[in-house]
């Protein structure tokens, strides 16, 4: 065994997982969370949640990959990779590019999934550029891509804390009152992430923000 095969059979890139060649029927959706059975049914995992979602619904499961689980979707002659970085949110960055590189995805067919304390519970809001908010996964986003530019799909989760209190609120679990209002707006979310790939951004804007 050669020392130029060792190098080349550690060295190899690994190939990309969507066989679709061009770059803009391809498009990245990814959820913002925490990893750990702990995190699963905090407000910071509204990302992870509504990936869930449209796997639950579409029969997707999700695989561990390098820097987070994926599963894939085909829609009318596109394909969807949705991701759920494992970096922790503080770390989110670098999962995106990873994958955007990996399959070669343009950023405008990035859409990323957070939660949001200055809107209230459920609402939506979805916005192609604008700054991170204070939010540490979109913060780290913003400085990996090295760009403010991107599309976000914000869904509010609400402010019902007192000072100081702010990490406490979004590590902590739904209330019952949102638990009973989830599925409604876990199944708007499912269409958004199609409107978004099917119909553009701008007509998925002008549909479901504020709704």
């Amino acid at each position: 065994m050669t020392l130029q095969f060792l190098k080349s059979f550690f060295c190899k890139k690994s190939l990309p997982i969507l066989k679709e060649q061009d770059i803009m029927k391809k498009f990245l959706v990814v959820g913002l969370g925490n990893i750990g059975s702990e995190y699963a049914e905090t407000r910071h995992n509204i990302g992870f949640k509504i990936l869930d979602a449209f796997a639950k619904s579409e029969s997707l499961t999700f695989e561990t990959q390098k820097l987070g689980a994926v599963t894939t979707y085909k829609i009318k002659g596109r394909t969807i990779l949705f991701l759920q970085p494992s970096t922790y949110m503080n770390l989110s960055g670098k999962a995106i590019r990873y994958w955007l590189d990996k399959e070669n995805i343009p950023i405008e067919n990035l859409l990323v999934i957070t939660d949001d304390i200055n809107l209230p519970f459920g609402t939506i809001r979805v916005k192609t550029k604008g700054s991170d908010g204070g939010h540490n996964g979109l913060k780290d986003t913003q400085n990996t891509l090295q760009t403010t530019t991107y599309n976000r799909y914000r869904f509010g989760v609400g402010s019902d804390f007192g000072k100081g209190r702010q990490v406490d609120y979004v590590l902590g679990e739904w209330n019952d009152e949102e638990k009973d209002k989830l599925p409604e707006r876990l199944n708007k979310s499912i269409e958004l992430i199609k409107s978004f790939v099917l119909a553009g951004i701008k007509n998925t804007m002008n549909t479901f923000n504020n709704t």
